[in-house]
């Protein structure tokens, strides 16, 4: 490191020639006066007054010098405390947005705004592992510096960050830092999800239990109302079963609603609402399907019961059940009575012989056996 630079030196010389010029003749005589004691004392004065002169000038210039990087080093040390103060906030909102995301959709969308941030500008993306293929959670350009997802010692995913320009190792820790928030997060966003579906489902069919299902019930009316699409709702009720449970015991019953639940899952679609409604009632709504397609649901859900007997100590129970369904009118809020409905036919089919689906008095009379 050079103690004196250009412009140091070039006021150094210009001082000295200043200072050469004003004090020239009382600097001739003091040069006389040290010249004459030199020649009565026997001592060199004058050398020993110019080494002393040029050592004192040159620590004036060093202690400048250090003056002016000590200076500097404070507020490069300054600016970069400032920095990590900043990029310390993002990462402590990035995580106090994730501790408010409890779903996917919610992380995904809080991951999109500040990652960007967190990695100074650059483009960051994250991918999922899932079974069978890899979820992109958020979308940017592919890079070569990852920051693996780990949560229990298991990877699920990975986080990148666009390689230019180069990561500073604060970056580095705080982008490690954003992935295991990240990872974590989507753990409990799982878990979360996990707790709330043991909540809301019949741990023995898979099917929602029924407050969850008048609750969605009720939002789907409302639904059908704005968008003026068919709805039609279906309850039935399996035959016999209390002489199953009287004749095999209670752990067969379970195995055939157990079975009844496979079926229904077989048969429905994703997005209809399936719902044990009680005991070995259950009830099934139809977004989007009208009466002529609620009968169609419902006779193939029969006839794959029948045919898919359940087997019990080497013996096979034929299941059969009896439906009821109605179609919700234009504009029809009122659960209870739309359900009202539907049981009725229920009973109906039940007078019928069983092992039937009838459809609501005032929609479509008779049966299909």
């Amino acid at each position: 490191m050079r103690l004196v630079g250009r412009h140091d030196l070039y006021w150094l010389v210009v001082v000295t020639v200043a200072v050469f010029a004003i004090f020239s003749r009382p600097l001739g005589v003091a040069l006389d006066y040290a010249h004459d004691l030199d020649q009565d004392r026997g001592l060199q004065l004058l050398p020993g007054l110019v080494i002393l002169t040029g050592a004192f000038v040159f620590h004036q210039f060093r202690k400048r010098h250090e003056m002016r990087a000590t200076t500097s080093a404070a507020a490069t040390e300054a600016r970069l405390a400032t920095e990590r103060a900043v990029e310390m906030e993002k990462l402590v909102a990035f995580g106090q947005a994730l501790a408010r995301s409890l779903d996917r959709d919610s992380i995904r969308s809080a991951a999109s705004e500040h990652l960007p941030t967190l990695a100074g500008g650059r483009g960051a993306w994250a991918i999922l592992r899932t079974p069978g293929e890899a979820d992109p959670l958020v979308s940017g350009p592919t890079g070569d510096l990852r920051f693996p997802l780990i949560v229990a010692g298991t990877q699920v995913g990975v986080l990148g960050v666009a390689p230019n320009p180069p990561l500073t190792e604060h970056q580095r820790s705080m982008l490690t830092a954003a992935a295991a928030l990240l990872a974590v997060s989507l753990k409990n966003a799982e878990l979360f999800h996990e707790v709330h579906e043991n909540s809301v489902r019949d741990s023995l069919t898979g099917c929602f239990n029924r407050k969850h299902a008048l609750e969605v019930m009720d939002g789907e009316l409302r639904r059908s109302r704005r968008s003026q699409m068919p709805l039609s709702l279906v309850i039935f009720d399996l035959d016999y079963f209390k002489g199953i449970n009287d004749k095999y015991g209670h752990l067969c019953g379970d195995a055939v609603l157990a079975a009844v639940g496979q079926r229904m899952n077989a048969v429905l679609r994703g997005s209809d609402l399936k719902c044990r409604y009680g005991g070995e009632e259950f009830l099934i709504l139809l977004p989007d399907t009208p009466l002529v397609g609620a009968r169609r649901v419902a006779e193939t859900l029969r006839r794959e019961l029948g045919e898919h007997p359940v087997r019990w100590n080497e013996e096979e129970i034929t299941v059969t059940a009896s439906f009821g369904l109605t179609a919700v009118t234009p504009g029809e809020v009122e659960v209870n009575a739309i359900i009202g409905r539907a049981d009725a036919a229920l009973y109906r089919a039940k007078e019928s012989g069983r092992n039937c689906v009838c459809t609501a008095e005032g929609h479509e009379a008779g049966a299909i056996v």
